[in-house]
């Protein structure tokens, strides 16, 4: 008797999850997976099964859990009872958590900019990170993530604070969980091309007190939306 996962893996024949090439395949592993996590391919609360992972993607359970380590990492996998994994499952309080955090990281990231002699510049490469998500209106939803989050990792990177940079980098897989938790309509009224125009004018302005706020408004906003408040 085939089992649900069993069903559900060789559903997945033409997915991004099967016959991974012999080369970085630890680095294939990890990129199919969170891909598969991502897009909702795997849903929230799956049970991780090595031997029908390992053998529908074609590689050792050693490479498999090496993969699997890092998605725990990023908070993309949990570890349950007797260690078993499985795809992450967000409550509304940890989104509220996931979010306090960003407000705080962003915000000190966009203060510290206004101290920056080229502050025209790193404007410049906030708004080419916006104008990027307005591109991609109407594509694929992986897409518009990964545009949505660039904007934001950009806007941490050009604090030139490496430790920030760094703190928020391992808030990411945590975001993108929160995306999918919200699911595919909500996710995408986060990726408001205005609002986050407005979040670089009020930067340009050089109002800290105005920064903080509408960083913390932004993110409000995207808290409660994916969790349908």
């Amino acid at each position: 008797m085939i089992s649900k996962i069993e069903g559900r893996f060789m559903a997945m024949a033409d997915s991004s999850l099967v016959g991974l090439r012999k080369k970085s395949l630890r680095e294939q592993a990890l990129i199919a997976l969170r891909r598969a996590i991502t897009t909702g391919e795997l849903e929230q609360g799956t049970h991780l099964v090595e031997t029908e992972l390992s053998a529908s993607m074609q590689i050792s359970r050693g490479t498999l859990r090496e993969a699997l380590r890092q998605l725990e990492q990023e908070g993309l996998v949990s570890a349950g009872e007797r260690g078993r994994l499985s795809v992450r499952h967000l409550d509304n309080k940890e989104i509220q958590d996931i979010f306090a955090v960003r407000a705080s990281l962003e915000t000190l990231a966009a203060t510290t900019l206004l101290q920056r002699e080229d502050l025209s510049d790193a404007l410049a490469q906030l708004r080419s990170a916006v104008s990027t998500m307005e591109q991609l209106e109407g594509h694929e939803i992986e897409e518009r993530i990964e545009a949505d989050l660039e904007f934001h990792r950009t806007l941490c990177r050009l604090s030139e604070n490496d430790t920030l940079l760094h703190a928020w980098e391992q808030l990411e897989g945590s975001i993108r969980m929160s995306i999918m938790f919200g699911g595919y309509e909500r996710g995408v009224r986060n990726m408001d091309v205005a609002r986050h125009f407005k979040l670089v004018d009020t930067i340009e302005a050089g109002d800290r007190a105005a920064v903080s706020a509408e960083i913390s408004e932004h993110m409000r906003i995207a808290a409660e939306t994916l969790m349908g408040s």
